[in-house]
């Protein structure tokens, strides 16, 4: 499990871009500050999609974790983004993951 920034203008052009306004965030990645989506993948051992989460760039990645893990089972590798002691236990309650 990893997330990815998609950007959708520069950092100098976000007062003025009207397209994704309503939408987009501002969020900070471990590089630099942007305008966008945070894109949240979950893939298997062989590089198979399984699930996938859009989500504004101000979003915690570990909130969106319950909702791409909700039909999965097994264990789970994630970036240091996701890890919390609260979650590993809300996980392991839930689905036993």
């Amino acid at each position: 499990m990893d997330s990815t920034s998609i950007k959708v203008c520069h950092n100098r052009r976000i007062s003025s871009h009207k397209v994704f306004k309503p939408l987009a965030a501002r969020g900070k990645t471990s590089v630099d500050w942007f305008f966008g989506f945070k894109l949240h993948l979950v893939v298997n051992e062989q590089g198979e999609l399984l699930n996938a989460i859009l989500t504004p760039g101000n979003v915690d990645d570990r909130q969106p974790v319950p909702q791409l893990l909700q039909q999965l089972f097994g264990r789970v590798f994630a970036d240091r983004g996701y890890v919390s002691q609260k979650l590993a236990l809300q996980l392991w309650q839930d689905w036993g993951i």
